[in-house]
Protein backbone atom coordinates (compact mmCIF):
# COMPACT_ATOMS: atom_id res chain seq x y z
CA UNK A 1 0.00 0.00 0.00
CA UNK A 2 1.38 3.52 -0.92
CA UNK A 3 1.53 6.27 1.36
CA UNK A 4 2.25 10.24 0.76
CA UNK A 5 5.70 10.56 2.91
CA UNK A 6 4.45 14.33 3.23
CA UNK A 7 1.30 12.75 5.28
CA UNK A 8 2.81 9.75 6.95
CA UNK A 9 6.71 9.75 6.66
CA UNK A 10 8.80 6.89 7.36
CA UNK A 11 8.67 5.59 10.99
CA UNK A 12 11.10 6.60 13.32
CA UNK A 13 14.00 3.90 13.66
CA UNK A 14 13.83 4.34 17.35
CA UNK A 15 10.30 2.78 17.33
CA UNK A 16 11.47 -0.73 15.60
CA UNK A 17 13.63 -1.00 18.58
CA UNK A 18 11.29 -0.38 21.12
CA UNK A 19 8.91 -3.07 19.13
CA UNK A 20 12.04 -5.54 19.94
CA UNK A 21 11.91 -4.44 23.78
CA UNK A 22 8.41 -4.54 24.13
CA UNK A 23 8.70 -8.43 22.64
CA UNK A 24 10.27 -9.54 26.21
CA UNK A 25 7.31 -8.20 28.45
CA UNK A 26 4.62 -9.60 25.84
CA UNK A 27 2.70 -11.28 28.22
CA UNK A 28 2.45 -7.93 30.97
CA UNK A 29 0.47 -6.78 27.47
CA UNK A 30 -1.96 -9.34 27.27
CA UNK A 31 -2.59 -8.94 31.22
CA UNK A 32 -3.74 -5.42 30.23
CA UNK A 33 -5.59 -5.99 27.07
CA UNK A 34 -7.31 -8.70 29.30
CA UNK A 35 -8.03 -6.12 31.80
CA UNK A 36 -9.40 -3.52 29.09
CA UNK A 37 -11.23 -6.20 26.88
CA UNK A 38 -13.17 -7.03 29.75
CA UNK A 39 -16.31 -5.06 28.98
CA UNK A 40 -16.50 -6.01 25.44
CA UNK A 41 -15.41 -9.71 25.92
CA UNK A 42 -18.74 -10.10 28.02
CA UNK A 43 -20.99 -10.52 25.12
CA UNK A 44 -19.44 -13.32 23.93
CA UNK A 45 -17.15 -14.84 27.66
CA UNK A 46 -19.29 -18.17 27.64
CA UNK A 47 -18.01 -19.40 24.18
CA UNK A 48 -14.57 -19.25 24.34
CA UNK A 49 -12.27 -20.21 27.34
CA UNK A 50 -9.87 -18.34 29.13
CA UNK A 51 -7.02 -20.44 27.77
CA UNK A 52 -7.85 -19.84 24.50
CA UNK A 53 -8.17 -16.01 24.53
CA UNK A 54 -5.09 -15.50 26.30
CA UNK A 55 -3.16 -17.70 23.72
CA UNK A 56 -4.73 -15.80 20.87
CA UNK A 57 -4.40 -12.59 22.09
CA UNK A 58 -0.51 -13.13 23.02
CA UNK A 59 0.05 -14.46 19.48
CA UNK A 60 -1.77 -11.53 18.21
CA UNK A 61 0.57 -9.18 19.86
CA UNK A 62 3.61 -11.24 18.70
CA UNK A 63 2.53 -10.57 15.30
CA UNK A 64 2.11 -7.29 16.10
CA UNK A 65 5.32 -6.45 17.62
CA UNK A 66 7.36 -8.21 15.06
CA UNK A 67 5.88 -6.42 12.43
CA UNK A 68 6.41 -2.63 13.92
CA UNK A 69 10.08 -4.04 15.30
CA UNK A 70 10.43 -5.23 11.36
CA UNK A 71 11.35 -8.63 12.60
CA UNK A 72 10.39 -11.60 10.87
CA UNK A 73 7.04 -13.62 11.47
CA UNK A 74 7.31 -17.05 11.94
CA UNK A 75 4.22 -19.54 11.18
CA UNK A 76 1.71 -19.61 12.92
CA UNK A 77 2.17 -16.02 14.43
CA UNK A 78 1.71 -14.88 10.74
CA UNK A 79 -1.63 -16.80 10.31
CA UNK A 80 -3.44 -15.79 13.92
CA UNK A 81 -5.08 -13.18 12.03
CA UNK A 82 -7.30 -15.73 9.90
CA UNK A 83 -7.08 -18.60 12.02
CA UNK A 84 -8.80 -16.47 15.09
CA UNK A 85 -11.28 -15.06 12.51
CA UNK A 86 -12.49 -18.41 11.08
CA UNK A 87 -12.61 -19.86 15.30
CA UNK A 88 -14.85 -17.14 16.81
CA UNK A 89 -17.10 -17.21 13.56
CA UNK A 90 -17.41 -21.26 14.29
CA UNK A 91 -17.90 -20.31 18.55
CA UNK A 92 -20.77 -17.56 17.23
CA UNK A 93 -18.46 -14.74 18.28
CA UNK A 94 -20.75 -11.19 17.30
CA UNK A 95 -18.12 -9.90 14.57
CA UNK A 96 -18.91 -6.25 15.85
CA UNK A 97 -17.65 -7.42 19.82
CA UNK A 98 -14.65 -9.35 18.21
CA UNK A 99 -13.18 -6.51 15.93
CA UNK A 100 -14.17 -4.05 18.84
CA UNK A 101 -11.68 -6.41 20.97
CA UNK A 102 -8.81 -6.49 17.96
CA UNK A 103 -8.98 -2.68 18.02
CA UNK A 104 -7.53 -2.56 21.45
CA UNK A 105 -4.63 -3.94 20.64
CA UNK A 106 -3.22 -0.25 19.16
CA UNK A 107 -3.91 1.36 22.84
CA UNK A 108 -2.02 -1.54 24.50
CA UNK A 109 1.25 -1.62 22.31
CA UNK A 110 0.87 2.18 21.72
CA UNK A 111 1.22 2.56 25.67
CA UNK A 112 4.04 0.01 26.28
CA UNK A 113 5.87 1.66 23.15
CA UNK A 114 5.32 4.94 24.85
CA UNK A 115 6.33 4.04 28.30
CA UNK A 116 9.25 2.35 26.91
CA UNK A 117 10.39 5.41 25.43
CA UNK A 118 10.05 7.66 28.48
CA UNK A 119 9.46 11.00 28.25
CA UNK A 120 12.21 12.45 26.38
CA UNK A 121 11.73 10.54 23.16
CA UNK A 122 8.15 9.76 23.66
CA UNK A 123 7.34 13.26 21.07
CA UNK A 124 9.48 11.32 18.21
CA UNK A 125 7.27 8.22 18.46
CA UNK A 126 4.02 10.60 17.53
CA UNK A 127 5.20 10.79 13.93
CA UNK A 128 5.32 6.57 13.54
CA UNK A 129 1.77 6.03 15.29
CA UNK A 130 0.03 5.51 11.87
CA UNK A 131 2.46 2.43 11.15
CA UNK A 132 1.32 0.71 14.23
CA UNK A 133 -2.30 1.58 13.78
CA UNK A 134 -1.69 0.28 10.01
CA UNK A 135 -0.42 -2.87 11.52
CA UNK A 136 -3.62 -3.04 14.06
CA UNK A 137 -5.87 -3.01 11.03
CA UNK A 138 -4.09 -5.39 8.87
CA UNK A 139 -4.79 -8.00 11.63
CA UNK A 140 -8.12 -7.04 12.06
CA UNK A 141 -8.64 -6.93 8.64
CA UNK A 142 -7.18 -10.54 8.48
CA UNK A 143 -9.87 -11.53 10.70
CA UNK A 144 -12.78 -9.76 9.54
CA UNK A 145 -12.01 -11.69 6.26
CA UNK A 146 -11.91 -14.80 7.50
CA UNK A 147 -14.78 -14.23 9.84
CA UNK A 148 -17.06 -13.64 6.92
CA UNK A 149 -15.85 -16.46 4.74
CA UNK A 150 -16.00 -19.00 7.48
CA UNK A 151 -19.94 -17.59 8.27
CA UNK A 152 -20.51 -17.98 4.22
CA UNK A 153 -19.19 -21.85 4.23
CA UNK A 154 -21.53 -22.49 7.57
CA UNK A 155 -23.86 -21.07 5.83
CA UNK A 156 -23.81 -23.01 2.57
CA UNK A 157 -23.30 -26.08 4.93
CA UNK A 158 -26.29 -25.50 6.67
CA UNK A 159 -28.48 -25.00 3.96
CA UNK A 160 -27.02 -28.08 2.33
CA UNK A 161 -27.86 -30.12 5.69
CA UNK A 162 -31.22 -28.45 5.29
CA UNK A 163 -31.34 -29.68 1.75
CA UNK A 164 -30.36 -32.90 2.16
CA UNK A 165 -32.91 -33.76 5.42
CA UNK A 166 -35.85 -32.75 3.76
CA UNK A 167 -34.58 -34.69 0.72
CA UNK A 168 -34.59 -37.66 3.26
CA UNK A 169 -37.34 -37.23 4.71
CA UNK A 170 -39.74 -37.03 1.28
CA UNK A 171 -37.27 -40.22 -0.15
CA UNK A 172 -38.64 -41.93 3.45
CA UNK A 173 -42.70 -40.57 3.15
CA UNK A 174 -42.73 -40.23 6.63
CA UNK A 175 -42.42 -44.04 7.13
CA UNK A 176 -39.50 -43.51 9.24
CA UNK A 177 -39.78 -41.92 12.71
CA UNK A 178 -36.01 -41.42 13.59
CA UNK A 179 -35.66 -39.58 10.01
CA UNK A 180 -39.01 -37.76 10.78
CA UNK A 181 -37.26 -36.61 13.98
CA UNK A 182 -33.76 -35.71 12.95
CA UNK A 183 -35.11 -33.96 10.34
CA UNK A 184 -37.13 -31.85 12.03
CA UNK A 185 -34.35 -31.22 14.28
CA UNK A 186 -32.36 -30.27 11.16
CA UNK A 187 -35.32 -28.17 9.45
CA UNK A 188 -36.60 -26.63 12.42
CA UNK A 189 -39.43 -27.86 12.32
CA UNK A 190 -41.89 -29.35 15.36
CA UNK A 191 -43.12 -32.28 13.83
CA UNK A 192 -46.38 -32.69 15.60
CA UNK A 193 -47.91 -29.29 13.70
CA UNK A 194 -49.58 -28.75 10.49
CA UNK A 195 -47.75 -28.00 7.32
CA UNK A 196 -48.57 -26.55 4.13
CA UNK A 197 -47.05 -27.43 1.13
CA UNK A 198 -46.48 -25.68 -2.16
CA UNK A 199 -45.29 -26.59 -5.30
CA UNK A 200 -44.86 -24.48 -8.61
CA UNK A 201 -42.79 -24.96 -11.99
CA UNK A 202 -38.96 -23.19 -11.65
CA UNK A 203 -40.13 -20.55 -13.66
CA UNK A 204 -42.87 -18.90 -11.45
CA UNK A 205 -40.00 -20.05 -8.58
CA UNK A 206 -39.72 -16.22 -8.25
CA UNK A 207 -42.85 -15.97 -6.37
CA UNK A 208 -42.08 -18.73 -4.01
CA UNK A 209 -39.06 -17.16 -3.60
CA UNK A 210 -40.53 -13.73 -2.37
CA UNK A 211 -42.87 -15.50 -0.02
CA UNK A 212 -40.38 -17.38 1.53
CA UNK A 213 -38.36 -14.27 1.93
CA UNK A 214 -41.39 -12.67 3.72
CA UNK A 215 -41.72 -16.08 6.21
CA UNK A 216 -38.34 -15.28 7.04
CA UNK A 217 -38.82 -11.64 8.17
CA UNK A 218 -41.75 -13.05 10.16
CA UNK A 219 -39.47 -15.54 11.73
CA UNK A 220 -42.11 -18.35 10.32
CA UNK A 221 -40.25 -22.03 9.96
CA UNK A 222 -40.29 -22.67 6.48
CA UNK A 223 -38.07 -24.70 3.64
CA UNK A 224 -37.62 -23.35 0.07
CA UNK A 225 -36.01 -25.69 -2.48
CA UNK A 226 -35.63 -27.70 -5.77
CA UNK A 227 -37.38 -31.36 -5.81
CA UNK A 228 -37.25 -32.76 -9.36
CA UNK A 229 -38.29 -30.38 -11.50
CA UNK A 230 -40.18 -28.10 -9.38
CA UNK A 231 -39.88 -25.72 -6.28
CA UNK A 232 -40.99 -26.68 -3.10
CA UNK A 233 -41.84 -24.35 -0.37
CA UNK A 234 -42.86 -26.47 3.19
CA UNK A 235 -44.21 -23.95 6.14
CA UNK A 236 -44.89 -24.91 9.20
CA UNK A 237 -48.59 -23.48 10.38
CA UNK A 238 -49.39 -22.41 13.88
CA UNK A 239 -52.03 -20.17 15.52
CA UNK A 240 -50.27 -17.12 14.28
CA UNK A 241 -49.38 -18.44 11.19
CA UNK A 242 -52.74 -19.92 9.11
CA UNK A 243 -52.82 -21.76 5.97
CA UNK A 244 -54.55 -18.78 4.77
CA UNK A 245 -52.16 -15.73 5.63
CA UNK A 246 -49.75 -18.66 4.37
CA UNK A 247 -52.09 -18.50 0.85
CA UNK A 248 -52.01 -14.95 0.71
CA UNK A 249 -48.00 -14.99 0.59
CA UNK A 250 -48.43 -16.80 -2.86
CA UNK A 251 -50.80 -14.66 -3.72
CA UNK A 252 -49.99 -14.12 -7.83
CA UNK A 253 -47.74 -17.15 -8.02
CA UNK A 254 -49.27 -20.19 -9.89
CA UNK A 255 -48.99 -23.02 -7.57
CA UNK A 256 -50.52 -26.02 -6.37
CA UNK A 257 -51.05 -26.59 -2.38
CA UNK A 258 -51.63 -29.48 -0.12
CA UNK A 259 -52.44 -29.49 3.65
CA UNK A 260 -50.15 -32.30 5.74
CA UNK A 261 -52.31 -31.76 8.67
CA UNK A 262 -51.34 -34.92 10.66
CA UNK A 263 -47.75 -33.48 11.29
CA UNK A 264 -44.06 -33.64 9.49
CA UNK A 265 -44.38 -37.11 8.68
CA UNK A 266 -47.50 -36.43 6.71
CA UNK A 267 -45.50 -33.86 4.67
CA UNK A 268 -44.20 -36.82 2.08
CA UNK A 269 -47.44 -37.20 0.62
CA UNK A 270 -48.46 -33.45 0.73
CA UNK A 271 -45.88 -32.43 -1.47
CA UNK A 272 -47.25 -35.45 -3.84
CA UNK A 273 -50.45 -33.75 -3.98
CA UNK A 274 -49.46 -30.45 -4.29
CA UNK A 275 -47.19 -31.37 -6.84
CA UNK A 276 -50.77 -33.32 -8.99
CA UNK A 277 -52.23 -30.75 -8.02
CA UNK A 278 -49.60 -28.24 -9.94
CA UNK A 279 -50.14 -30.25 -12.47
CA UNK A 280 -53.24 -29.52 -13.55
CA UNK A 281 -53.24 -25.61 -13.13
CA UNK A 282 -55.86 -24.36 -15.89
CA UNK A 283 -54.12 -22.43 -18.60
CA UNK A 284 -53.47 -18.73 -17.62
CA UNK A 285 -53.44 -19.47 -13.79
CA UNK A 286 -52.74 -16.23 -11.91
CA UNK A 287 -52.25 -17.76 -8.38
CA UNK A 288 -52.05 -20.74 -6.28
CA UNK A 289 -54.44 -23.58 -6.36
CA UNK A 290 -55.90 -25.84 -3.32
CA UNK A 291 -56.03 -29.59 -3.59
CA UNK A 292 -59.96 -29.40 -2.13
CA UNK A 293 -60.57 -27.50 -5.38
CA UNK A 294 -59.01 -29.79 -7.77
CA UNK A 295 -59.59 -33.71 -6.95
CA UNK A 296 -61.32 -34.35 -9.98
CA UNK A 297 -58.87 -33.22 -12.37
CA UNK A 298 -56.05 -34.56 -10.41
CA UNK A 299 -57.58 -37.58 -10.59
CA UNK A 300 -58.13 -37.79 -13.99
CA UNK A 301 -54.70 -36.61 -14.69
CA UNK A 302 -53.27 -39.28 -12.34
CA UNK A 303 -55.31 -41.99 -14.45
CA UNK A 304 -53.07 -40.50 -17.70
CA UNK A 305 -54.29 -42.82 -20.26
CA UNK A 306 -57.25 -44.34 -18.75
CA UNK A 307 -58.67 -41.18 -18.70
CA UNK A 308 -58.95 -40.88 -22.29
CA UNK A 309 -60.37 -44.73 -21.98
CA UNK A 310 -63.22 -43.07 -19.39
CA UNK A 311 -64.62 -40.51 -21.91
CA UNK A 312 -64.57 -43.03 -24.52
CA UNK A 313 -66.56 -45.76 -22.33
CA UNK A 314 -68.99 -43.60 -20.75
CA UNK A 315 -69.88 -40.77 -23.38
CA UNK A 316 -69.42 -42.71 -26.38
CA UNK A 317 -73.30 -43.25 -27.06
CA UNK A 318 -73.76 -39.55 -28.07
CA UNK A 319 -71.00 -39.90 -30.61
CA UNK A 320 -72.97 -43.05 -32.52
CA UNK A 321 -73.86 -41.97 -36.24
CA UNK A 322 -77.21 -41.47 -35.43
CA UNK A 323 -77.11 -38.77 -33.18
CA UNK A 324 -76.96 -35.38 -34.67
CA UNK A 325 -73.62 -33.16 -33.87
CA UNK A 326 -76.04 -30.28 -32.74
CA UNK A 327 -78.22 -33.16 -30.26
CA UNK A 328 -74.82 -34.39 -28.38
CA UNK A 329 -74.23 -30.81 -27.82
CA UNK A 330 -77.31 -29.66 -26.80
CA UNK A 331 -77.19 -33.24 -24.45
CA UNK A 332 -73.59 -31.99 -23.15
CA UNK A 333 -74.41 -28.27 -22.25
CA UNK A 334 -77.32 -29.63 -20.11
CA UNK A 335 -75.60 -32.50 -18.36
CA UNK A 336 -72.31 -30.27 -17.55
CA UNK A 337 -74.81 -27.37 -16.42
CA UNK A 338 -77.03 -30.04 -14.36
CA UNK A 339 -73.81 -31.38 -12.37
CA UNK A 340 -71.65 -28.17 -12.61
CA UNK A 341 -74.76 -26.84 -10.46
CA UNK A 342 -76.61 -27.47 -7.27
CA UNK A 343 -78.05 -30.42 -8.93
CA UNK A 344 -81.28 -28.53 -9.09
CA UNK A 345 -83.34 -29.48 -12.70
CA UNK A 346 -85.28 -25.77 -12.11
CA UNK A 347 -82.01 -23.96 -11.51
CA UNK A 348 -80.41 -26.02 -15.04
CA UNK A 349 -83.94 -24.99 -16.68
CA UNK A 350 -83.30 -21.01 -15.49
CA UNK A 351 -79.50 -21.23 -17.38
CA UNK A 352 -80.94 -22.82 -20.35
CA UNK A 353 -83.85 -20.18 -20.84
CA UNK A 354 -86.60 -23.57 -21.53
CA UNK A 355 -88.83 -25.30 -19.71
CA UNK A 356 -88.11 -28.40 -16.75
CA UNK A 357 -90.02 -30.48 -18.81
CA UNK A 358 -87.24 -29.82 -21.32
CA UNK A 359 -84.47 -30.31 -18.79
CA UNK A 360 -86.02 -33.69 -17.93
CA UNK A 361 -86.22 -34.60 -21.79
CA UNK A 362 -82.53 -34.18 -22.19
CA UNK A 363 -81.61 -35.79 -19.38
CA UNK A 364 -83.37 -38.85 -20.06
CA UNK A 365 -82.10 -39.04 -23.61
CA UNK A 366 -78.41 -38.53 -22.16
CA UNK A 367 -79.30 -41.52 -19.98
CA UNK A 368 -81.01 -43.64 -23.05
CA UNK A 369 -77.74 -42.70 -25.38
CA UNK A 370 -74.67 -43.40 -22.50
CA UNK A 371 -76.62 -45.92 -19.97
CA UNK A 372 -75.57 -43.47 -16.82
CA UNK A 373 -78.67 -41.36 -15.62
CA UNK A 374 -76.96 -38.30 -13.50
CA UNK A 375 -79.75 -37.76 -11.58
CA UNK A 376 -78.37 -40.28 -9.65
CA UNK A 377 -75.32 -40.11 -7.57
CA UNK A 378 -73.38 -43.00 -8.70
CA UNK A 379 -73.95 -41.68 -12.23
CA UNK A 380 -73.04 -38.38 -11.77
CA UNK A 381 -69.69 -39.05 -10.31
CA UNK A 382 -68.80 -41.49 -12.81
CA UNK A 383 -69.89 -38.66 -15.81
CA UNK A 384 -68.54 -35.87 -13.99
CA UNK A 385 -65.02 -37.64 -14.24
CA UNK A 386 -65.61 -38.67 -18.02
CA UNK A 387 -66.41 -34.85 -18.71
CA UNK A 388 -63.33 -33.84 -17.13
CA UNK A 389 -61.25 -36.60 -18.74
CA UNK A 390 -62.53 -35.55 -21.88
CA UNK A 391 -61.88 -31.44 -21.66
CA UNK A 392 -58.41 -32.22 -20.58
CA UNK A 393 -58.25 -34.40 -23.69
CA UNK A 394 -59.52 -31.93 -26.06
CA UNK A 395 -57.19 -29.06 -24.60
CA UNK A 396 -53.94 -31.71 -24.62
CA UNK A 397 -55.13 -31.94 -28.16
CA UNK A 398 -55.08 -28.05 -28.92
Amino acid sequence: MHHDPLLFPAPDPEIHALARRCLDEIDDLVDVWIACVRPVRAAFADRVSDDDFRESARQAFELLLRTVARLPVPEPIASVSERVGELRARQGVPLASLLEAARLDFRVVWAALVRRAGDEHSARLVGSAHHVWEAVEKHVTGIMTAYQRTVLEMGRRTEDERRMWFARLLESEGRNPTVVNDAALALGFQPGNAFLCSVSAPHHGTGMRQAAAELRTMDVPHQLQPVASDVVLTVQLSRRTTQEKVIERLKGTPCGVAMAATGLASVPRAVTLATATARVLPAGATGPRRLQDSWLDVLVHRAEDLGQDLADDVLSGLFDEGVPASEADRLLETVQLQLSGAGSIADTAAALYCHRNTVQHRLQRFAELTGHDVRRPESAALVTLALRARARHHEGGR
